[in-house]
């Protein structure tokens, strides 16, 4: 409203030089500021923005690197399982086509005869249980090895430092206990 009335007693541009003298605004400082400004803008951005930019970048890359490793490693411990199971219902359906065959054959044979044909299948039953287990063990176990390595050097890779021996075993041992 001010201005409005500024305007009409003596001109706008009386009224500017007026405030710009009130306030001490000085166009030459104003634009020497405004070129130093400028300056450093371009500085911080050509050598600081830029190379943060790319640390930030390489960082993301190797956390998304460590993200499909953990995903591969997911993905075999499911093969592992699934051949497990796989080894499992072959070891039943194997015991079980014995168990049958026995059981047809004892019909024939006397009471002792079928009882030791139904013990041998059994036998075979739970030795193929216990090798798919093992297998499942060795497997699980390898995969455990895998994992806590594969942690153990991301984790080396993100944070850029060299684990102790004390840091490697803590971050398996972590690892290894997830996966159980």
């Amino acid at each position: 409203m001010n201005i409005i009335i500024a305007a009409a007693a003596g001109g706008l541009s009386q009224t500017l030089h007026d405030t710009a003298e009130t306030f001490g605004w000085n166009p030459w400082l104003f634009l020497s500021q405004v070129t130093s400004f400028v300056i450093v803008a371009l500085l911080l951005r050509r050598f600081a923005y830029k190379p943060i930019l790319a640390v930030l970048e390489e960082r993301r890359r190797k956390i998304e690197e460590g993200q499909l490793n953990a995903e591969k490693i997911k993905k075999e411990l499911a093969e592992a399982e699934k051949r497990y199971q796989e080894i499992l219902a072959k070891a039943n359906t194997d015991a079980q086509r014995m168990i049958d065959e026995a059981r047809e054959s004892a019909a024939h044979l006397s009471e002792r005869k079928q009882q030791e044909a139904i013990a041998a299948a059994e036998q075979i039953i739970a030795k193929a249980r216990e090798a798919s287990a093992i297998e499942h063990e060795r497997t699980m176990e390898s995969l455990k090895r895998e994992l806590g390595r594969l942690v153990v050097e991301t984790t080396a890779k993100v944070t850029e430092k060299v684990l102790t021996p004390e840091d490697q075993r803590r971050l398996q041992e972590e690892a290894a206990r997830q996966l159980a």
